[in-house]
């Protein structure tokens, strides 16, 4: 995954030891058995399909991917939230960076905002715990919860679900239980004592390597607290306003700066932390609403009136699972009971982030720590884009039709703001993480498929300017020369990657008539060429003098030390998804092609070196499933006329790792790329080229899948005979009419209609072989 980061167990450890890394497995049990039910198939050439909303949170288990390294955010939030209100458990090193790992039986509190899926270790901002007895002002820990605070936990009295998130509290014997809006947490406290009761407010610790630099506190009247915890982390400059409002009178509040107490109704301090009492209460329940804002205090408790003016928690949950099921509700699948629990689990997933970054008036801070105020779009932040691209943005365009713009937007303010467009953004901070300049890919992807309605101009100015960076090779790239592997390390990873957004950039520059542009990108994106060895016929790393670094080992994977990313020469050979023929041609002919690439499936060795990265996870051979940069790989079989392959391969991945276990993810699930492609490739196609609106046939997971893109708009695939062992693609139809191609095109799904797969279990010797039906 990007930025997996690796956090050791000690603060000290944390500091100096970092890498980007993926998945291990646990073991979990007690799932609770799910009904399955059927969506009617919808009839060919029906474009204005009448869409009846069903339950699929249902099949929503927020727990797959919380066990081993899959890091998946667990608590309550709507879709694309600024808020994501979670428990945080005792932190027991990188397994950790979403504060939550199913592994667990403790939990310190609960906290406004988390990553999902990353190996980062930041965030987990502004912590609440109820307590009962005595208020320690310091952690517990894994051995000793009596004389910190925090309390163990069993599963068996924890319920995850979309919009809702409960747990009992062991130690105090307190049930709590929270949910969500977009900017509001909701948490409902229930007391087993109507007098002893506290909560605790911890401003002094995030996660990992996020640190408190500022942090406020102040009392604005017996109900409501106000502040702000400024930190520095990844993001090295993270700014978090918050309002907090409680249904009771605070009897008490007592105020510290770590250990030393503050006297009066506010303090400023670096670890600020509050206890507050509640005398009397009714029914033994506090309630508590925290707004939070990128702003101010006051933006915060504006969101609060705006998105949770009363205190009917029921219905709040209410109304964020029925924004869940609304977005769920977009593709409808039939399938077996796994398939379902699965996709609908994957579709949940790949709407934590982007993450809402302004407040309900539109104000927000940008990357040049600026206030602008009223932004008349939705501006993102958490942009992981180096996984993203890939197929996450894609999908996008065919479900989130309403939000592509204002992403494109919210790309085009951080480059007015920073001068560049956004490589890994969070919290309004450029993290510089990973390789490429992928939101160029996003953009241009946009924009060849009609998104078009921000300042196409300044966007592709933006783009231009953010490849003519001098960073990590790109000088050399500019000159249309390789990156020497003497001169900076990953250089093959870096050099692929670029091809892939100067590709992009080229073709925006065709159909903007820029042919100079067009002219250069385009020889750009043919730099990948120069690190194909034809006698090894392996992607490696060239030196400065023209020769091939040696020894050459392709097996091996030295991590943040060799030629290429998180990943070897196995792996990285095959990235050049926007130009797969190119590629074969580098091969020589299609068979050698062929023979190479059944090689990466087949071949038996194991992975060599002494820090090999363990984001090489999920391994058919060397083909590994839990890194996004070999997403595409099984879907080229199709460019050299035997998408059989494909097909087998897709389903031997979905067997062996997509599962509804809390290890159910083989690699990290990287703010929803590792779902995207199961979401997609279940559907029956995938994005091998990012950005030219043509997606490659594979074998349909599903049964049947209405993708309601737009209202009164929908596209199914219908896979007839579909079975596990009926894999294979025979023949196809497209609104009725016999349809060869190995491919489908994003016209095809935005205009709706139904696409019939025909599927047998031996694969078709004719379907998709044509080199006239191949992919575009």
């Amino acid at each position: 995954m990007a930025a997996s980061l690796i956090l050791g167990a000690s603060e000290s450890q944390i500091k100096k030891e970092y890498m980007f890394t993926r998945h291990t497995k646990l073991i979990f049990s007690g799932i609770l058995a799910l009904n399955l039910f059927f969506v009617n198939p919808v009839g060919a050439q029906k474009k204005n399909v009448k869409q009846n909303n069903l339950d699929y949170t249902q099949y929503v288990n927020p727990f797959i991917g919380s066990a081993g390294h899959g890091h998946v955010f667990v608590g309550a939030n709507v879709p694309f939230g600024a808020v994501q209100l979670g428990p945080v458990n005792i932190f027991e090193g990188w397994d950790w960076c979403s504060g939550y790992n199913y592994a667990s039986n403790t939990i310190l509190g609960f906290t406004h905002t988390h990553l999902s899926g990353t190996g980062i270790g930041d965030l987990n901002d502004i912590l609440l715990l109820p307590v009962s007895g005595k208020v320690p002002l310091f952690k517990g820990t894994k051995e000793d919860m009596v004389n910190g605070y925090g309390s163990y936990f069993s599963h068996e009295n924890e319920v995850s679900k979309p919009g809702y998130y409960s747990v009992l509290l062991d130690k105090y014997k307190i049930k709590a239980e929270l949910t969500a809006s977009e900017r509001v947490g909701f948490h409902k406290y229930t007391f087993n004592s109507t007098s002893d009761a506290h909560v605790l407010l911890d401003l002094a610790d995030g996660i990992g390597w996020d640190k408190p630099v500022k942090t406020y506190i102040k009392k604005i009247n017996e109900t409501t607290l106000a502040g702000y915890r400024f930190s520095a982390g990844w993001a090295t400059d993270q700014r978090i306003y918050f309002t907090m409002e409680f249904s009771e009178p605070i009897s008490k509040l007592a105020l510290y700066d770590d250990k030393t107490a503050v006297s009066g109704n506010e303090g400023e301090g670096l670890k600020m932390k509050a206890v507050l009492d509640f005398a009397t209460l009714k029914n033994k329940q506090v309630l508590v609403k925290v707004g939070i804002s990128p702003v101010s205090s006051e933006n915060a408790a504006a969101n609060i009136k705006a998105e949770i003016p009363n205190w009917d928690f029921d219905q709040t949950v209410k109304t964020a699972t029925s924004k869940w099921n609304a977005e769920l509700n977009k593709i409808q699948i039939t399938g077996n009971d796994k398939t379902m629990k699965v996709f609908y689990t994957s579709l949940y997933h790949t709407m934590f982030a982007p993450s809402i970054f302004n407040d309900v008036n539109g104000d927000y801070r940008g990357t040049d720590k600026k206030v602008y105020e009223k932004a008349n779009f939705t501006n993102y932040t958490t942009f992981s884009l180096w996984d993203t691209y890939r197929g996450l943005h894609p999908l996008y365009t065919i479900t989130q039709p309403d939000k592509i713009n204002d992403i494109v937007k919210s790309f085009l303010a951080i480059y007015e703001q920073q001068g560049r467009l956004p490589v890994w953004h969070l919290m309004g901070n450029e993290t510089n993480t990973m390789n490429g300049n992928h939101s160029i890919a996003v953009i241009a992807d946009a924009y060849l498929k009609g998104y078009r309605d921000y300042d196409v101009a300044l966007a592709y100015e933006a783009m231009k300017k953010t490849a003519m960076q001098t960073r990590d090779g790109m000088d050399y790239v500019q000159k249309l020369q390789y990156i020497p592997a003497d001169k900076m390390l990953e250089s093959v990873g870096n050099a692929l990657e670029y091809a892939i957004d100067d590709y992009a950039i080229a073709q925006m520059a065709k159909a903007l008539n820029k042919t100079e542009d067009y002219e250069y990108f385009s020889k750009r994106a043919n730099l990948y060429k120069l690190y194909f060895d034809k006698e090894t016929t392996f992607m490696r790393g060239k030196l400065a003098d023209g020769n091939w670094r040696t020894p050459f080992n392709p097996l091996s994977s030295a991590h943040r030390k060799d030629d290429y990313v998180e990943g070897n020469a196995w792996q990285y050979t095959w990235l050049v998804p926007q130009d797969p023929y190119g590629l074969i041609d580098l091969f020589g002919s299609e068979s050698k092609f062929l023979a190479k690439l059944d090689s990466l499936f087949q071949i038996t060795d194991k992975v060599e070196g002494e820090e090999i990265s363990p984001d090489i996870s999920g391994l058919i051979g060397q083909y590994a499933q839990g890194n996004e940069p070999n997403h595409h790989i099984p879907y080229l079989y199709a460019f050299a006329g035997e998408p059989w392959k494909t097909a087998k391969l897709i389903r031997e991945i979905d067997d062996k790792f997509y599962s509804t276990k809390p290890d159910g993810l083989c690699g990290n699930e990287d703010l929803g790329q590792m779902s995207a492609w199961y979401i997609l490739s279940s559907m029956g196609f995938y994005s091998v080229n990012p950005a030219n609106g043509v997606y490659v046939l594979g074998s349909p997971l599903v049964n049947t899948a209405t993708i309601h893109h737009k209202k009164g708009i929908s596209f199914t695939v219908n896979a007839i005979n579909n079975s596990a062992v009926n894999m294979y693609i025979q023949k196809a139809e497209y609104n009725g009419k016999p349809y060869t191609k190995s491919y489908i095109t994003h016209d095809m799904i935005v205009k709706g209609g139904e696409l019939k797969l025909y599927m047998g279990s031996k694969p078709s010797a004719t379907w998709g072989v044509k080199k006239e039906d191949r992919p575009l």
